[in-house]
């Protein structure tokens, strides 16, 4: 349902200004006579809680591997460099080395896998989370997203429970399990993404999404210290058994709850539907069979989100993956200590995540800044600072209290991105969100693929050198990706992206 002229506060009567066009609140209820609904107990907010527990669930099950790995792997099957003993000799933080410290409990099984091995391994999942991301978003804009995130979601789950056996059949087989466990998982967000563009009024856009996006943050944070803890006492393959059911349970409870979109929502109240549905307007609806793919392919604010997410997620993958391993064996922390000072970086990071997307609607709802301003401001404080503090850690050398310092700052800062680059899309085009989140998301991932196994490489002496290099490669990707975003990004809505109805009224106007 669209606005007087046409056009909701989702777009304006012309697109040269919908960049500075005010989204005021008061502008839904002069053109509507719908009253802006409380966002407290609504059902939009239920919906970003459910999302928000959903990706703690999908990094839990992405996650779980990189801290598993450290008690799957037999220490002794590496020849042992001096380079360990002489730059980073155990300290006063070590309890145990970390062979010791990794012990598993009667009859589990370790494997002897090289770090070559460990690296593809880390960065299977990512092999199949290439391969769905575009089909998951484009169908989910076309049929609704509940589908597509609730069982990407369970099937990953499911998925989860089989790796004890996969890993005892050999590192091939558990290689191709963690492939599928991406193939499933790659629908999540786009889906969300494709909810959102029919559930997030403009200007609750960012706190709605950055809270809902915010969840694999929180689930990073819990299934780090989780996983080191279920390791240690009850041994690793306890810790996908756990994984794989809370994945389950959520799915239950989300396909019971959960509607694609507010005009068939069973609970919601009249109010707060045709808020929704009005400050959308059309942009709220499916989008067909047929989308511009020629106008994406060459549109520039798509490919400075491309871009600047790829550089983004080199240097958070590189953590995800492979911070365990350097703690490990770098700054030799214990099985526990490692996965509580794992953690940390991904709690800081939830918090300013969601912070950013309260800030970032404040500036808009008080009209101090634009759309675009917004975007590009909250990208180069998300992507630049954490560069600096990367850079920081690659000098920290073996000292533990400067390196977990520097990386919780670097993914703290990280978090004002979720209000930056990685919601553009949404701006730029909100009725084919679901799809370019698809294809951004395709491109961010390659970041996941490559980055564990260029971490192996680099890292094959296990010695503090090769992982000063490791940081100061992902701090020059990340600030090239902030920089390149200032230049490119943009919050105006794309002339490709308005519907039939928008256009026609243009021309009148």
């Amino acid at each position: 349902m669209a606005l007087q002229h046409g056009y909701s506060i989702n777009s304006s009567a012309d697109d040269q200004d919908s960049d500075t066009a005010p989204l005021l609140e008061r502008e839904v209820e002069k053109n509507t006579g719908v009253t802006v609904p409380p966002k407290c107990c609504s059902v939009r907010c239920n919906l970003a809680t459910m999302m928000f527990f959903g990706f703690a669930v999908v990094y839990g099950l992405r996650v779980n591997l990189s801290v598993a790995m450290v008690a799957m792997v037999n220490g002794t099957n590496d020849q042992p460099s001096s380079n360990i003993s002489n730059e980073c000799p155990g300290s006063s933080h070590t309890l145990d080395n970390s062979s010791q410290s990794s012990g598993q409990p009667e009859g589990i099984p370790r494997y002897q896998w090289n770090s070559e091995t460990q690296g593809m391994l880390l960065g299977a999942f990512f092999f199949g989370y290439l391969f769905t991301q575009i089909p998951g978003g484009y169908l989910s804009g076309r049929f609704g997203g509940s589908l597509f995130l609730g069982g990407g979601v369970l099937g990953t789950a499911v998925l989860t429970l089989l790796t004890p056996v996969s890993a005892q059949l050999g590192a091939k087989w558990l290689f191709a399990l963690r492939a599928l466990e991406g193939f499933g998982e790659g629908v999540t967000f786009p889906a969300m993404m494709a909810m959102w563009a029919r559930w997030a009024p403009p200007l609750e856009r960012a706190r709605l999404m950055t809270f809902s996006g915010a969840g694999s943050n929180f689930g990073a944070f819990v299934a780090l210290p989780l996983t080191g803890l279920i390791c240690h006492n009850l041994g690793w393959p306890a810790v996908f058994y756990s994984c794989g059911g809370a994945g389950c349970l959520w799915a239950v409870i989300w396909f019971l709850l959960v509607s694609d979109e507010p005009r068939t929502h069973p609970r919601i109240s009249d109010q707060e539907k045709y808020y929704i549905i009005n400050s959308i307007g059309s942009q709220g609806t499916p989008h067909g069979w047929s989308v511009p793919v020629l106008s994406m392919l060459f549109s520039v604010p798509l490919w400075a989100i491309i871009i600047s997410q790829m550089c983004s997620n080199w240097s958070y993958y590189t953590l995800l993956t492979s911070l365990p391993t350097y703690m490990d064996t770098v700054l030799h922390f214990n099985l526990q200590q490692n996965s509580i000072l794992s953690a940390l970086p991904y709690l800081f990071g939830w918090l300013f995540s969601v912070g950013s997307g309260v800030l970032a609607d404040h500036l808009l709802e008080r009209e101090i800044l634009s759309v675009t301003a917004v975007r590009k401001i909250f990208t180069f404080i998300g992507l630049f600072l954490p560069a600096v503090f990367l850079l920081a850690v690659g000098f920290s050398g073996c000292s533990g209290v400067l390196a977990v310092t520097f990386l919780t700052l670097s993914s703290a800062f990280g978090g004002f991105s979720a209000a930056g680059v990685f919601i553009n899309q949404i701006d730029i085009a909100p009725r084919y969100a679901g799809m370019l989140l698809g294809i951004t998301n395709t491109f961010g991932t390659i970041p996941g693929v490559l980055a564990p196994i260029v971490v192996g490489y680099m890292t094959k002496d296990q010695s503090a050198t090769g992982w000063k290099h490791v940081f100061w490669l992902s701090a020059g990707v990340s600030a090239f990706g902030a920089i390149f975003f200032i230049i490119f990004g943009t919050g105006k809505m794309q002339s490709w992206a308005r519907t039939d109805e928008e256009s026609e009224t243009d021309k009148h106007d």
